[in-house]
């Protein structure tokens, strides 16, 4: 576990912003993990996933109060959690404003589409394209998005699925930002409502979700829970 969260970007959510625009502005790429106890066990239990947790052409951000709290437990340097969604809406804003190319993959339909309306509506000068994540093979939807070179690529296809697409064809991608966003779509196109502030500021929007979706607490305890019991036990040795 510990070799994983070594490679955890360590500074601020505002630099590493910056840093992801830049790549997107120089046409470098940049493959960002945003990195949650779900993908950091699996890569316990399965090769590729750690292989591609170990690559070095992953940037690695810690996405969840329990990856900052497992880095402070093993004296790691870090300074604050990256979210996903957070970092997924800056970089749209920003590809929006600059007249930069998206791609999209990723939940349904109708929350795709409406999120690339909205944007759309924003900003005219974007060039956008987007697929859901329930029709179609999604190694050739990949593969066409690669052909198109955007400047932006993100893939809504839940933790690690998402990451190993994303790793399978980082070959085929020579510029761009590419990011798994989990469930970031039904947030950022207004469909679904996002934790309160108070959460958010609090580092408890985990809680929020699992107030309004009970059947959640499994999967925090499956996660989380044994994730930060691993982290401690690792901490001992």
């Amino acid at each position: 576990m510990k070799e994983y969260l070594r490679r955890v970007y360590a500074g601020s959510a505002e630099d590493f912003c910056r840093k992801a625009e830049a790549a997107m502005e120089s046409g470098e790429r940049l493959f960002v993990v945003t990195a949650n106890p779900e993908i950091l066990m699996a890569a316990d239990r399965d090769e590729k996933a750690r292989e591609l947790l170990l690559c070095k052409d992953a940037e690695i951000v810690p996405d969840g109060i329990s990856v900052v709290k497992a880095m402070r437990i093993l004296d790691l340097p870090v300074t604050e959690r990256i979210t996903g969604v957070d970092l997924a809406d800056k970089l749209l804003h920003s590809a929006g404003r600059t007249g930069k190319s998206v791609y999209l993959l990723g939940a349904k339909e109708e929350v795709v589409s409406a999120l690339a309306k909205k944007l759309k509506t924003h900003y005219p000068s974007l060039t956008l394209h987007y697929h859901n994540g329930y029709d179609g093979d999604k190694d050739s939807i990949l593969k066409e998005a690669a052909i198109l070179a955007p400047d932006l690529v993100l893939v809504g296809l839940g933790v690690p699925a998402q990451e190993m697409l994303l790793y399978q064809h980082l070959g085929e991608f020579k510029k761009g930002v590419l990011m798994g966003v989990g469930g970031s779509f039904d947030v950022l196109s207004g469909m679904k409502r996002r934790a309160p502030a108070l959460f958010q500021k609090t580092n408890t929007e985990w809680l929020y979700r699992i107030l309004r979706e009970p059947s959640r607490l499994k999967r925090f305890w499956r996660s989380n829970v044994k994730f930060l019991g691993e982290v401690r036990k690792a901490a001992k040795k």
